[in-house]
């Protein structure tokens, strides 16, 4: 049964109704949202409540509060300078307000972004509850999704629906708009799996299948003293922009993480006595979407990286990562138990100057090696060779390593990692 707030006779009263109660304005003119001629006009935009950050009398997306920010001849009002219609600004302001009350708004960093599609579909449930912060509920949405776009078809909705997203953030004065996209649904649930298909990784059984924005922008920035972590107030909205529009992530995402892989190599857990990996997971998953989606943009013979260990990339950068990783673990098989690898103090100047420091570190395993058993050794120094295989020994090491190169060590170092540590356990269960 239709509701009667739904009904057009209803509508239509109610807004001439309010249209009536302000008619005392003697502000007339064309509305810029329905091109209306000679409309009444909004004086002054209703207050946007429930954007995070903001007045908590609320705030406003159009507001003129100096001389300076107004049309020639025009008062401050926002009738005049940005006139739209009493209907218009009602209509928009009202559903904003509900949006930002409701379940289809989620918080992105500063941005408080709402969504909603023009007609009931599956995609408004789906798309809250893939960029919460919670693997539980956000891993079945994720899987639905991607089934979804398998299959071309949604529980509820068509792949043609328009389906709306935008982000807000406040300022000093007003309410900007970080972010506005539109496509239909078919197009963004594509986006949203393309962001995911770029993010998998080979992990830990205990880590979550699929990462969160959380927990991307948290692995990009430092963890203070009261557990909160300290990240840019616009690099959510920003990634958020880049996922909803298929488009390279922000540069500052891969900045970011590749410092906190050097800031944090002599890391350990809280009482002093575990390292705790730099190159986490997270990290290393926002590392390889980044590339990737750099490769793809620039469309260059560049070969994208893969979500496991690629022995045949022969990217130098890449290798040095997997090399690193090699004499790391040749020292801790000659002593276990080590609190302290070659890591905790050369991890930064390898990624960033190797032809400083690979040099020691090849010497250094000579005596690690000859600690080990001769089978082990063996297949260690068998490995080093595959790796160092192809290098130009006239340009090897390197004398220094640009920021994009420093990320592709850090995730052949991940990688070579993850393979031991895969390794060694299926030779346990043998």
């Amino acid at each position: 049964m239709e509701g009667v707030h739904l009904r057009a006779a209803v509508r239509n009263a109610y807004e001439n109704s309010l249209v009536a109660s302000q008619s005392g304005s003697e502000l007339r003119g064309n509305c810029l949202i329905t091109g209306e001629v000679d409309v009444p006009l909004a004086p002054n935009e209703s207050v946007i409540k429930g954007v995070w950050g903001g007045q908590p009398a609320g705030c406003n997306i159009v507001s003129f509060n100096a001389r300076a920010f107004e049309s020639y001849g025009k008062r401050e009002r926002n009738g005049e300078n940005a006139p739209v219609s009493l209907r218009s600004s009602f209509a928009y302001t009202t559903a904003l307000n509900h949006l930002l009350s409701s379940e289809q708004r989620i918080q992105v960093g500063d941005t408080s972004t709402v969504f909603w599609a023009e007609e009931q579909h599956e995609l408004e449930d789906l798309f809250g509850e893939i960029m919460r912060d919670d693997a539980a509920r956000n891993t079945g949405a994720i899987k639905a999704l991607y089934s979804a776009v398998e299959s071309g078809r949604f529980s509820i909705g068509g792949p043609g629906t328009r389906f709306h997203v935008l982000g807000l953030a406040p300022n000093a004065a007003r309410i900007s708009i970080r972010f506005w996209e539109t496509a239909t649904a078919a197009e963004l649930a594509q986006r949203i799996k393309q962001h995911f298909d770029d993010l998998f990784l080979t992990r830990r059984d205990f880590e979550p299948e699929y990462l969160s924005l959380s927990a991307l922008l948290k692995a990009s920035s430092r963890r203070k003293s009261d557990g909160t972590y300290d990240i840019p107030p616009n690099l959510g909205g920003e990634v958020m922009r880049a996922i909803l529009e298929g488009l390279p992530y922000p540069a500052t995402l891969l900045n970011l993480v590749v410092a906190r892989c050097r800031a944090e190599q002599a890391r350990k857990d809280h009482n002093g006595s575990k390292p705790v990996p730099n190159v986490s997971y997270a990290r290393a998953a926002a590392i390889k979407a980044s590339l990737n989606r750099l490769i793809r943009s620039r469309n260059t013979s560049e070969k994208e990286f893969t979500p496991m260990l690629d022995p045949s990339n022969a990217n130098p950068a890449y290798r040095l990562g997997r090399l690193f990783a090699t004499l790391e673990k040749i020292q801790e098989d000659a002593s276990p138990g080590l609190n302290a690898t070659i890591r905790d103090r050369y991890y930064g100047a390898a990624s960033s100057t190797p032809a400083a420091v690979f040099p020691t570190l090849l010497r250094l395993s000579m005596h690690h090696l000859a600690k080990l058993a001769a089978g082990l050794a063996i297949t260690r120094e068998r490995l080093i060779g595959d790796i160092m295989d192809g290098f130009d020994s006239a340009t090897f090491p390197p004398r220094i390593l640009p920021l994009p190169d420093q990320a592709r060590f850090a995730l052949g170092y991940y990688q070579q990692r993850q393979a031991f540590f895969t390794k060694s356990t299926t030779e346990q269960i043998q």
